[in-house]
């Protein structure tokens, strides 16, 4: 795309930007909430510029090379409906930056909310979490997390794509956490014959088959592995309950996220004493359990 020769300063792509992304009724949600947001970070990464700072520079000209680059990705925003993440090769979660491509789902999850605070109150002792398991990890972007949030853990990150690992193993580099962040490829506990956790998170794929052919095209750019939990988005969810007690010691706790779908899991599990988590995003997107209430409630 080739943006109209009379734009020339930031002000003027922001507003181009915004009124375009508007007009092409782009879908929001991997990283911007909105057409203004996306905007604004795509011209400050595309000009290097912090991406907390746009004011100051609001009245400054684009050289013709940085004209170029942008109108790029405009174009592809728009046309193809690429995720400005995978445009980028970046996504955060809050102050953490995260190697992405269209091998692994662009990070998301409102577990990353949860684990800055070490999930209080339910783990009164953070310092006594020393072995923690992240399925599903994708990017590594929540095993990251982990091991910021549990200074003693070891974290075993587990996923079935060797792609997604491959990802993961960037991020994981990029923290200098190779030390204390396992990468192991298996489909959920499949290959951890004796493994025992103090605390398990997953952020599996939970979206239902009819959701997946409504989603608009920007999510069809993620792997389907990623996202699709089956009729009723829960085939992931049986498995790690069914599974998860004989991999957690005794005062363990399992969060798991399972998006917009809690009265699909209360009804699927009815006797199942799920604790709800509220975070500055949704009010009960998360589960969680002790070990003892999952062995109860089957």
């Amino acid at each position: 795309m080739s943006p109209p020769a009379e734009l020339e300063t930031l002000r003027d792509f922001l507003r181009y930007a915004v009124s375009r992304f508007n007009q092409a009724g782009l879908a929001f949600g991997h990283g911007s909430a909105n057409a203004y947001d996306e905007a604004a970070y795509l011209l400050l990464h595309t000009l290097h510029l912090p991406l907390d700072r746009l004011e100051p520079f609001l009245d400054a000209k684009l050289t013709a090379a940085e004209r170029a680059e942008f109108g790029a990705l405009l174009g592809r925003r728009i046309d193809e409906r690429v995720p400005a993440a995978y445009l980028t090769h970046e996504a955060w979660l809050g102050d953490f930056r995260f190697h992405v491509d269209e091998r692994v789902l662009i990070p998301r999850s409102f577990i990353a909310e949860l684990l800055p605070d070490g999930l209080a109150p339910y783990l009164p002792n953070p310092s006594a979490v020393t072995s923690a398991l992240d399925l599903c990890t994708g990017s590594g972007c929540l095993a990251v997390l982990l091991a910021h949030a549990f200074d003693n853990a070891d974290v075993d990150a587990v996923d079935i794509s060797a792609d997604a690992l491959a990802v993961a193993q960037r991020n994981v580099s990029d923290y200098g956490l190779a030390g204390r962040i396992n990468l192991i490829r298996s489909n959920l506990f499949d290959n951890l014959p004796g493994k025992s956790y103090d605390l398990i998170i997953s952020n599996p794929p939970y979206v239902t088959t009819m959701a997946m052919e409504a989603l608009p095209r920007e999510y069809h750019h993620e792997p389907a592995l990623a996202l699709a939990g089956g009729d009723d988005g829960l085939d992931a969810v049986r498995t790690i309950l069914r599974k998860a007690p004989q991999f957690m010691q005794p005062d363990a706790l399992l969060v798991v996220e399972v998006g917009d779908n809690r009265a699909g899991t209360e009804a699927a599990f009815p006797r199942m004493p799920f604790t709800w988590l509220a975070t500055p995003s949704a009010e009960a997107s998360v589960f969680l359990l002790r070990r003892d209430e999952i062995i109860a409630g089957r």
